[in-house]
């Protein structure tokens, strides 16, 4: 690795301590001990509610920064020796025009009207619990690390996946019911204390914030102030909450599952195969603040296929974590640039060859220590055979121990230093191993500006050089600008064996600039960003790999609604062998250098039809592409949404001329916020496949309850072109129960 990216990480890590927060005025809510029981039904009646101090002074920070909300918002806090209880009061001057949303937990609460909180139980300013709802008194919830920031050289404002900033698929153990009468909404959240991970117990000083969402308008206003450019998830600007005592309890709880399965496959011709399962999960509260994990035959039938993704690339695609056990507190073990540098990746446990392998069982510890963060985890995944064409066994894994420790120290104003180990061991051969290290950091200076750097070396028998991986970047965002940079270089041999690295042997730089214009005096128009992007793949030799430069404008409407000026785009790709694209259509080695048109676009997403997507036009490879990726989006009512995605794309290249079809048809009908019935079919050309994943969820509580699940995968092509049999390729039934039980004080 060159000597100045050494010199520059160390000079980032070694101005860590100095970082200073930004001074700043933060409102201060305190909450109310109450010694009888407050009743979770949304109603706010309770005498203990008009005893406690009053939350208001709510302000804009969407559409207009520093005005006062447009509808009267009042918030109080209580709380037992049990759990935390959060009452909002939103007013509405109109109430038949408040856009309930959807009954289904997680759905999105960008698009109804909502009231959302962020807790930051360790005060550090950069972490914390998001709790929300909306009128229709869905839970929705989450995690937040890093400010809701991605790695190096990126900013990741959300994903679903168990990386990055935010994570979605974290489900905690609380309640949340809402109201509603002729003077708006009324949300009265229950969050337990064993929901939560703070320092001890006792007298607590938390950080709190309080949004409120009222989508008619598209004004989004907080408790704390923040600007426009930040979300819910800019801990740091947050206010204090006091006056709270949590308990010093011990947290044990167990969660076990009983499974039933039957699966046909057709392939091998074998007969329905029937099994019965059980294990389980369990939390220990080692300290306050720091928590075990444990698990014995690991399985996540309830979760949710993948999407289909069509694959025009030489590269590896990325698909997010879902599986719950992952989840928490995921973006502790988060280092490297985001779905393109990643030490660590939970996708590699448990998955191989697109195969689930199974999980014997493992643990992990997370949590804070002071001002440090760690993470430990272990995990032992057993070994994966599969039958061949003549019904032979052939190893497709071999049993594999993976382990990974991470320290993470926090300094004020978004600054942290931090490092991680990675292990990947083959349980039966010692010697054939992974290993990788890394070290990172963040400096905050001021409010708009972050940097980043990690560096890393990988371990694998035989590989002497070219095993690192660097990257630095940093982040400028204000009101009125955002502007990004970022370089890293991976080198030839380096190799994350638990990680994510779509490619190697390359040095990347990249650098982004965005205006954002507003125009006060015009009432129905938000926005316009326009744009200039510039990214570059070279190769260590010096060969440009992969080049983009991209010159847009982005137009938002008051009511949400989008559309880009027809982004010009300059592209080049450089083959150093052929390509295979599809089959029959091979690419010659060769610099292709072209221009595209691209045009993306949505409607008001609030409304109950509507679109959503883009459509790309130009120059690619030795040849052209035309094509689109546009998603209608039904909702009737708050109890039933569906999406119907097309994917198509149609390329004329002098080697052959070939199109790609994906379509993705997602329903979703909620009995419930807990009872539902989701449905996803889908599509692909490329690969040939129809499949249909059909889940009916009767939900407990933090993700638990019963789950029946149908899963089917149908070969459409012939078997000529797939060397498959043509019609069903797998089927399988399964009836999952997981229950939470809590046996802590």
């Amino acid at each position: 690795m060159p000597r100045w990216s050494f010199l520059t990480l160390i000079l980032l890590l070694g101005a860590a301590p100095l970082a200073a927060q930004t001074a700043r005025t933060a409102p201060t809510a305190t909450a109310v001990r109450v010694t009888v029981g407050i009743r979770i039904d949304g109603r706010l009646d309770e005498a203990a509610w008009r005893s406690a101090p009053v939350l208001d002074g709510f302000v804009q920070s969407e559409p207009v920064e520093g005005q006062p909300v447009s509808e009267r918002t009042e918030a109080r806090i209580l709380f037992d020796r049990d759990a935390l209880y959060v009452g909002v009061w939103l007013y509405d001057r109109e109430p038949g025009a408040i856009v309930v949303g959807e009954t289904r937990r997680d759905a999105g609460v960008s698009d109804a009207d909502a009231v959302s909180l962020i807790i930051d139980t360790f005060l550090d300013r950069q972490n914390g619990f998001v709790f929300a709802t909306t009128p229709a008194g869905i839970e929705y919830d989450g995690q937040v690390t890093r400010e809701g920031q991605g790695g190096s050289g990126g900013q990741q404002r959300q994903q679903r996946g168990a990386g990055g900033g935010f994570n979605l698929n974290w489900d905690g153990s609380w309640d949340v019911a809402t109201s509603r009468d002729g003077e708006g909404w009324y949300a009265e959240f229950r969050i337990p204390f064993s929901t939560l991970r703070y320092g001890k117990g006792g007298a607590q000083r938390w950080g709190l914030n309080i949004a409120r969402n009222i989508r008619r308008r598209n004004e989004e206003s907080f408790w704390a102030p923040l600007p426009r450019q930040f979300d819910l998830n800019r801990v740091s600007l947050a206010g204090d909450l006091v006056g709270l005592e949590a308990p010093q309890q011990r947290l044990l709880s167990v969660t076990p599952y009983a499974l039933g399965s039957a699966r046909k496959d057709y392939v091998t011709g074998a007969p329905v195969r029937s099994v019965a399962e059980f294990g389980g999960d369990a939390k220990v509260g080692i300290t306050q603040g720091l928590t075990l994990d444990l698990t014995v035959n690991t399985d996540f039938a309830q979760v949710e296929v993948d999407d289909e993704q069509v694959n025009l690339t030489r590269f590896a695609l990325f698909f997010p974590e879902k599986r719950p056990f992952f989840l928490e507190n995921a973006g502790t073990f988060a280092v490297g640039t985001p779905q393109s540098v990643e030490m660590f990746f939970s996708r590699r446990i448990g998955i191989q060859s697109g195969q689930a392998v199974p999980l014997q069982g493992g643990g992990r510890v997370t949590g804070k220590i002071g001002n440090y963060t760690v993470g430990l985890l272990n995990l032992q995944a057993d070994e994966l055979s599969v039958r061949d064409d003549s019904g032979a066994p052939v190893r497709v894994a071999p049993p594999t121990n993976f382990a990974v420790g991470r320290l993470i120290r926090d300094f004020p104003n978004r600054t942290r230093i931090g490092a991680m180990v990675v292990n990947r061991v083959n349980t039966d051969d010692g010697a054939e191993f992974n290993r990788t290290y890394a070290v990172d950091g963040r400096l905050g200076i001021g409010a708009p500006l972050t940097l980043d750097a990690y560096a890393a070396r990988s371990e694998t028998p035989g590989v002497t050089t070219g095993d690192y991986a660097y990257g630095i970047g940093g982040a400028y965002t204000s009101r009125d600008w955002s502007i990004t940079g970022s370089m890293r270089e991976v080198g030839s041999a380096f190799n994350p064996g638990a990680g994510f690295l779509p490619r190697s042997s390359y040095r990347y730089r990249a650098a982004r600039i965005s205006r954002n214009v507003r125009f006060p005096n015009v009432t129905w128009f938000r926005e316009w960003r326009p744009h200039v992007q510039y990214n570059e793949f070279i190769g260590l030799d010096g060969l440009s790999e992969t080049r983009l430069i991209h010159i847009d404008g982005h137009f938002e409407f008051a009511n949400g609604a989008f559309f880009q000026l027809p982004a010009f785009n300059l592209t080049r790709e450089s083959l150093r062998t052929p390509f295979t694209i599809s089959p029959g259509v091979v690419v010659p080695p060769g610099t292709y250098d072209n221009a595209e048109w691209g045009f993306a676009y949505n409607t008001n997403l609030s409304a109950p039809v509507s679109l959503q997507g883009r459509i790309d036009i130009g120059g690619f490879y030795t040849g052209h592409r035309a094509g689109t990726g546009s998603t209608l989006n039904v909702r009737v009512g708050r109890t039933f949404a569906s999406s119907l995605r097309g994917d198509y794309y149609d390329i004329r290249l002098p080697e052959g001329h070939f199109t790609t079809v994906l379509w993705r048809l997602r329903t979703a009908y909620s009995f419930t916020p807990r009872v539902y019935l989701q449905t996803l079919l889908q599509y692909n050309r490329q690969s040939e496949t129809f499949s249909s994943n059909i889940r009916f969820g009767w939900l407990n509580t933090a993700g638990t309850g019963l789950f029946l699940v149908f899963n089917n995968i149908d070969n459409t092509g012939t078997f000529a072109r797939t060397a498959l049999p043509e019609g069903p390729l797998e089927r399988a039934f399964l009836v999952k129960f997981t229950r939470q039980l809590n046996l802590g004080s």
